[in-house]
């Protein structure tokens, strides 16, 4: 398969790595002071941009009918423009905030003890962290908001607030130092004990890997889509 890669930093590098030990190619690369290749040679287009070249990068391809796997987070108060691009387009769109296959299998245990935890919230206090290395540009994570919008599902808290101390909303803390991949957790805590849930990244191998598996499944398909899709999860 020919690939995309709109954003040629560490996660960039990364995909292209897997993806080359996969058998695939890399037909174009576009970064800030980086453009090689053609788009139009491109059968499915990987975004991990910086925000504010995420929605040009999507549009570009979905004009060529390219399908786009996006990971970048950040820009999402544009989504509901980018599914009606992708419809318009007749073409295939599907973001993730995080890929990893192990992280979207905390999402579903993450939903599924937000279920459990419904009856009992005006016994214990949620709360998310997550950490990341010092590069990342926003905060907090879009894998903490998926994890906070399932609390909000359930209408445990009815918003969540960037390192907040109002205990009506939900607190997500962010972190950022050194070069950790990325942590994540949630802590319910009562009076008389705490119950945890973690997920720790070791390095960026599972986010590319999952990108590439997305971008094996979207290929030749319209629609819009999410990492729930392809590893078939309900």
């Amino acid at each position: 398969m020919k690939l995309a890669l709109l954003g040629y930093g560490k996660m960039g590098k990364a995909i292209e790595k897997i993806a080359l030990e996969r058998g695939h190619s890399i037909a174009y690369i576009l970064d800030k002071e980086i453009e090689n290749g053609n788009l139009s040679d491109s059968e499915v287009a990987i975004n991990f941009s910086v925000p504010s070249a995420a929605v040009s990068n999507i549009k570009s391809a979905l004009d060529l009918k390219i399908p786009v796997v996006c990971g970048t987070t950040g820009w999402l108060d544009q989504f509901q423009s980018i599914k009606a691009y992708t419809h318009k387009k007749e073409s295939a769109f599907l973001y993730a905030s995080n890929f990893s296959i192990g992280v979207n299998l905390f999402f579903k245990i993450n939903a599924q003890v937000a279920q459990l935890m419904t009856p009992h919230k005006e016994t214990y206090q949620a709360k998310i962290k997550e950490i990341h290395h010092i590069h990342k540009l926003d905060a907090p994570s879009g894998t903490a908001i998926t994890m906070a919008e399932a609390l909000i599902k359930e209408n445990i808290y009815n918003q969540w607030e960037l390192n907040g101390t109002n205990s009506k909303h939900l607190a997500i803390e962010s972190v950022r130092e050194g070069e950790v991949p990325g942590t994540h957790s949630i802590t319910y805590t009562s009076k008389i004990d705490s119950i945890q849930l973690i997920h720790e990244a070791f390095n960026r191998d599972g986010f590319a890997l999952g990108a590439l598996i997305a971008s094996e499944w979207i290929k030749g398909k319209k629609g819009i889509y999410s990492m729930q899709d392809v590893l078939n999860i309900p």
